[in-house]
């Protein structure tokens, strides 16, 4: 039997690729990479203090912030059934039906999905497929002429992704070949295009977007995102690294996130950031504190840590950074939020169909980065949503606050996220995330001896423990945000005669596979956990009959499509 690579160990190798190739190609991504370790360092020297025994690495660390995120758009349907053949070889399943055709202000004329593991998952590409039809006659007849004139899924990289289909999997020499048919032809970025004229009518009629997928000659990464252990460290070190804010103004955001930092990283933050480490470990840390002095030693030592290794000069070619941060408020712990410097301006060149060539410019890779909170339940949804939309509404009266007064805007926009609670604790209690439950030592010992089936009553006795489960996925609102304010142009609407419909079928059909429900993972999750929970903590037979048939149901579509695992059936860490 020939010995084959284990699917998610070709996954790390193939995004430690993706980034090296990202940074060989985008020199300001890769310095933006090293701002982002040291702030990470920085916060990893306060929770040190914070928290008694706490201590990481550098390698423990680079692991940490390891995690990526892509971005990549397709033009054609056959290509993008090929996009997901590819990616199911490095165990990442299609998940959640994305339609970016109806936002308002930041609608785009494309259609996604994320591929990612269903278990555990570390890396995820968001993956994009222009709607054609979301065009007038004549503009799409054009676009799909000239799509139609490339393929960039090259026989090597169909035959591979064949084989490993028959074979269930590939072996070391194959699957190091499906890496560089990634890195070398799929992802890569090529400064050669086509048709000038359409470029320049798509741009001018609003659809940049379009004219990124269907002039070049192939598909191409538009970001590479890493994670971050605190978003407004970053982005006050960012700008001022791209000399968008003075030291001093640095500073006083660079310790104002310190500060906020001191008040949320308790150890339910500490279980949200850290989910390789063991939940003993975390905690058995002790209190510690952090002085005020001591967090502006941390923001001074970071300060200079950015002048002194010239981590990112100014003089490095970029067009800034964005004015604000798409996602819930600095306070509020769900969902995600992301933020990015700007797309950059690059040289390309046009061939024309007689053969002449056309010099130009184009703005469409940028340099994205996230933070991951609790997964909400459609309830938590729904309320996140009504905050938002008042949040973008009242901000939207005043575009200029942000820049004029940072810290105004950040109290403006988060007033209108005080409805939703601050703590994982008060989360669940009012049903808005999602958690993962299991029974305490105390609690089995107990056993046969506790009377409810509360689950914050259990957990506040020391019955029962909780973590939140983290939110894996993508906000459509924001990612429509990103990509419209890193081209400086919002969504427009399509200009068919007639706006079609996109559904989830309509993509399952073009993929040739089922999408994955993450709501539905996310709730057989904890599902799955509370029953387990109750089991040895001999509830099971004091839980409603409705109640349990009701759990055990969504228990059991937790383990998603045929070969996978649900994203919390862990064993307990």
């Amino acid at each position: 039997m020939p010995e084959f690579v284990s699917k998610v160990d070709m996954q790390h190798r193939l995004f430690a690729e993706l980034s090296a190739m990202f940074g060989r190609e985008t020199p300001l991504y890769d310095r933006s990479l090293r701002v982002n370790r040291r702030c990470n360092r920085h916060v990893c020297d306060l929770l040190g203090r914070l928290h008694a025994g706490f201590s990481m690495s550098d390698r423990e660390l680079e692991r940490t912030s390891g995690e990526r995120h892509g971005a990549i758009r397709i033009g054609r349907p056959d290509e993008y059934h090929w996009v997901g053949r590819y990616f199911a070889q490095f165990a990442m399943q299609p998940h959640n039906f994305y339609d970016t055709t109806n936002l308002g202000a930041k609608s785009q004329p494309i259609i996604a999905t994320a591929f990612r593991s269903a278990r555990d998952p570390a890396h995820r590409v968001f993956v994009s497929l222009l709607m054609t039809d979301s065009f007038d006659d004549a503009t799409r007849r054009r676009i799909e002429a000239l799509l139609a004139t490339r393929q960039v899924f090259g026989p090597r990289a169909k035959e591979l992704i064949e084989k490993a289909e028959r074979q269930g999997g590939l072996e070391a020499a194959d699957a190091a070949a499906l890496i560089r048919e990634g890195t070398e032809r799929i992802f890569k970025w090529t400064p050669r295009a086509r048709d000038h004229a359409l470029y320049q009518q798509l741009c001018a009629a609003g659809f940049k977007i379009a004219a990124d997928i269907a002039c070049f000659r192939s598909h191409h990464l538009n970001h590479l995102t890493p994670n971050t252990l605190c978003m407004d460290l970053y982005t006050g070190a960012m700008k001022f690294c791209l000399g968008e804010i003075n030291e001093r103004a640095a500073l006083e955001r660079v310790e104002t996130a310190l500060l906020r930092l001191r008040v949320q990283a308790d150890r339910d933050w500490m279980r949200l950031h850290f989910k390789a480490m063991d939940r003993a470990a975390i905690d058995g840390f002790g209190a510690g504190t952090v002085s005020d002095d001591q967090i502006e030693a941390i923001a001074a030592s970071l300060l200079d840590e950015l002048k002194a290794h010239e981590v990112l000069p100014k003089e490095l070619r970029h067009s800034g950074f964005k004015d604000t941060t798409e996602g819930p408020s600095q306070d509020t712990p769900v969902f995600l939020r992301q933020d990015a410097y700007r797309a950059l301006t690059e040289a390309v060149e046009f061939e024309e169909a007689d053969g002449s060539t056309v010099n130009a410019t184009h703005t469409a890779r940028f340099g994205e980065i996230e933070q991951r909170f609790y997964a909400c339940t459609p309830e938590g949804r729904t309320l996140y949503d009504q905050c938002l939309e008042q949040a973008e509404a009242a901000i939207a009266k005043d575009p200029g606050l942000a820049k004029r007064d940072h810290a105004a805007y950040e109290a403006a926009y988060a007033s209108h996220f005080a409805p939703i609670p601050k703590t994982l604790r008060e989360l669940l209690e009012h049903g808005l995330v999602y958690g993962r439950y299991w029974a305490t030592p105390k609690g089995v010992a107990a056993r046969g001896s506790i009377t409810t089936t509360d689950l914050h009553e259990l957990v506040r006795r020391g019955f029962a423990d909780v973590e939140g489960l983290r939110y894996e996925d993508f906000l459509p609102v924001s990612a429509a945000g990103i990509f419209a304010s890193n081209l400086n142009q919002y969504g427009t609407v399509a200009t068919a005669a007639k706006r079609p419909v996109y559904t989830q079928k309509l993509l399952e059909d073009i993929l040739g596979r089922p999408i994955v429900d993450t709501n539905a993972q996310y709730k057989g999750a904890w599902a799955e956990s509370v029953l387990a929970t109750y089991r040895e903590l001999g509830l099971l037979g004091r839980v409603a009959p409705d109640e349990r048939d009701a759990m055990e149901r969504s228990a059991a579509e937790f383990e998603g499509p045929p070969g996978t695992k649900g994203i919390g059936a862990l064993a307990a860490r």
